[in-house]
């Protein structure tokens, strides 16, 4: 979830690069009680009687408390450090559970679906645990748990947190109460940063290029961690502002969880290439006298991503296919659709192959299952959660029914046996939207409804239907009486047609916040609450983009990249408009990549950009020769192209008009641009 902002060439290279104490007497039972909330800071308001209805209707409904998982959260707690907080070296907070006190309260405010504050509550238990003699996790000190496994003689780490200084504490905390023996083995579970970013916090680089140290990753972990989110990046990191509540207060009326983690961390991104990509479907390795079998499941949680099995820990690790709450199938900040039904069958695969053998179950984040036969209904439950929400969806697909149709059908259907589960509950992703992935896997955007093939845009249906309704007085009164009718989805789809139609018409803002506002204060997924109160607190200060932390230069993900992402984004930056009928042929020489060099031609033509590795045109209108640190400097910023040009570092051999005319239509991607109201960027 960081960006990169790069003075010529590339703007923003990636998303994801971004994407409280331990409680030692256990988690209180919820108990809700119907009492509204005083109007919070920053606008926020009460909830109102529907919603007060309709979370008292959730908490009747909620799953009992299970003691059981309560134990399972609890056991094992060595030591945490202060509000789990970890400061970077110039002192500000990389990460802290200070502001969510307020979640101490067994009482489940108004202002919370009872459900989504149980949760909120289980994951502020944070520090080292004792998995089992020689098996220890990390868990709560950042978005993401680090497993640690003794060895004959060192350790071996699944997964290294988001940032460094957090993963050196993590490990720091562990070596308080154990022995310090060195890591020899990394494993990163799979392609998403909050998974690897922290390596360099706990090993030296020199140890891995010497072999001291091995970094073990799936099949397609380099291509996938690097360039996932490289052509989107922009657009990703914003939307995850709303997904993880980043720009929100910590309280009852704000930001609680993440649905089975707290917040994101705010530190130093790293990468050190892994040493070993595994490439078999079930492969065992034993390294340091340690048997760990990974079985791939590419294409689920991530496009690369493995579960690990430790036959003599009888601990068997899920990774991400199998946390405390559903998933989700597609990302609220965007990604590629996630297969319901591969997930499903690697569970499946999982279930038959390790869990015989397995007594305690852990995953990347949440809490551990313990005990064989709960181990077995945990993994089945999942299993089949993912191929009911797949199967049922396109059975309806296969009917006629359209997404919304589904997601309505399947959120009121849920199995009893899966809804009894509080796993199986939208804590995170949630079944409406997990419907709607599928239907968007199997039928793309298009519904089938040709009103639907070539609709207006939403700023001019918007303005037709505020003409519709009378002009926007009557539109507003019509949906006032809708709010206190408690017809909140209703309102805030209607506000968004009168936003997009009259931007600056405040009471339509207003209105539009207080819907998204109750929304939020009713969802049972951590991230669509997020996602409604932040857009109403944009609302709110008027379509006002409110300064996030999400995005942060990251120098050794500038490294990772290959020459050819960076080509292939620069077309992505191409402003097409501003070189129609230009034919422009760049050579590009870099010096220190490979034995010789290595050699591209960029083509300018068609408004397209295109390249060839590997090659140099015999008639180019210039040849620009770099090195490839040099080309890191400046998209790192630490450098500018012309001060590289007056370097030596960067010479331009032919015409410099050519390379600006390539280099100087770039376009330029604004990190906070609209969500929720008509986006005025330039075209």
């Amino acid at each position: 979830m960081k960006t990169f902002r790069v003075v010529l060439t590339v703007s923003v290279l990636a998303a994801s690069i971004a994407g409280a104490v331990h409680w030692s007497r256990g988690l209180a039972s919820v108990h809700w009680q119907p009492v509204e909330n005083s109007a919070g800071q920053g606008g926020q308001k009460a909830a109102t009687a529907a919603t007060i209805a309709v979370n008292a209707a959730t908490a009747h409904n909620l799953p009992p408390v299970d003691r059981e998982v309560e134990a399972d959260i609890q056991r094992g707690f060595i030591a945490s450090i202060p509000d789990a907080e970890t400061t970077a070296a110039d002192g500000h907070v990389v990460y802290t559970l200070k502001g969510y006190e307020f979640l101490t309260s067994p009482e489940a405010p108004a202002t919370v679906n009872p459900g989504l504050w149980q949760q909120a509550q289980k994951s502020m238990s944070n520090g080292l645990f004792k998995v089992t003699d020689g098996f220890y996790q990390v868990r709560g000190l950042d978005l993401t748990n680090m497993t640690i496994i003794e060895g004959n003689t060192g350790l071996i780490i699944v997964d290294c947190n988001l940032a460094t200084e957090v993963a050196h504490a993590a490990l720091e905390l562990y070596y308080q109460y154990r022995p310090r023996k060195p890591v020899v083995a990394v494993f990163y579970n799979h392609s998403h940063v909050d998974h690897f970013a922290g390596i360099r916090g706990i090993v030296d680089e020199a140890d891995v290029k010497s072999g001291k140290v091995q970094i073990i990753a799936p099949a397609g972990f380099m291509a996938t961690a690097v360039a996932e989110n490289v052509m989107a990046g922009n657009a990703m990191s914003r939307r995850a502002e709303y997904q993880f509540g980043t720009t929100l207060p910590r309280s009852a009326q704000g930001q609680i969880d993440l649905g089975g983690a707290k917040a994101l961390s705010n530190g130093t991104i790293t990468l050190i290439p892994p040493t070993i990509e595994l490439s078999q479907p079930v492969q065992s390795l034993t390294i340091d006298g340690v048997e760990i079998i990974n079985m791939l499941a590419p294409g689920t949680e991530a496009p690369a991503e493995f579960i690990h099995y430790f036959p003599q820990f009888k601990v068997l690790d899920t990774g991400e296919l199998a946390l405390p709450t559903q998933h989700q199938l597609l990302t609220l900040r965007g990604a590629t659709i996630r297969d319901g039904l591969a997930w499903s069958k690697y569970l499946n695969a999982a279930l038959h192959q390790f869990s015989s053998g397995a007594d305690i179950l852990i995953s990347q984040h949440g809490w551990p299952v313990f005990g064989h036969e709960r181990v077995v209904n945990y993994l089945s439950k999942q299993r089949d959660m993912y191929k009911w929400l797949h199967d049922q969806s396109l059975r309806l697909i296969n009917k006629g029914y359209k997404p919304v149709e589904i997601a309505e059908y399947m959120r009121d259907h849920v199995p009893a046996s899966l809804a009894s589960e509080t796993f199986t509950h939208g804590f995170y992703g949630s079944v409406q939207r997990n419907s709607k992935a599928v239907y968007q896997q199997y039928m793309g955007w298009y519904d089938s409804n040709p009103a639907n093939l070539d609709a207006l845009s939403d700023t001019d249906y918007g303005k037709k239907f505020v003409e519709y309704g009378g002009g926007a007085e009557a539109v507003l009164a019509r949906a006032r009486t809708d709010f206190a009718n408690g017809q909140y989805r209703w309102v805030a789809q209607a506000m968004s047609h009168l936003v997009y139609a009259e931007p600056e018409n405040k009471a339509a803002r207003e209105l539009a916040a207080d819907a998204l506002e109750q929304l939020g204060y009713q969802a049972e997924s951590a991230v669509e609450r997020n996602s409604y109160l932040a857009a109403a607190m944009e609302h709110r200060s008027g379509g006002k983009k409110i300064a996030s932390p999400l995005r942060t230069a990251s120098p050794d993900m500038l490294r990772a990249l290959t020459i050819d992402n960076i080509f292939d984004y620069l077309g992505v930056r191409l402003k097409a408009s501003a070189v129609e009928g230009k034919h422009v042929v760049l050579n590009w020489n870099f010096t220190d990549v490979g034995p010789s060099g290595k050699r591209y031609t960029l083509n300018l033509e068609n408004s397209a950009l295109t390249y060839i590795a590997d090659y140099n045109a015999d008639k180019a209108d210039a040849t620009i020769t770099l090195t490839r640190e040099t080309l890191n400097a400046i998209l790192a910023e630490k450098v500018s192209p012309i001060e590289a040009v007056f370097k030596g570092d960067l010479k331009i051999d032919g015409s410099k008009l050519a390379v600006y005319d390539v280099l100087g239509s770039l376009d330029k991607f604004s990190p906070d641009f609209e969500l929720v109201g008509p986006n005025d960027a330039a075209q």
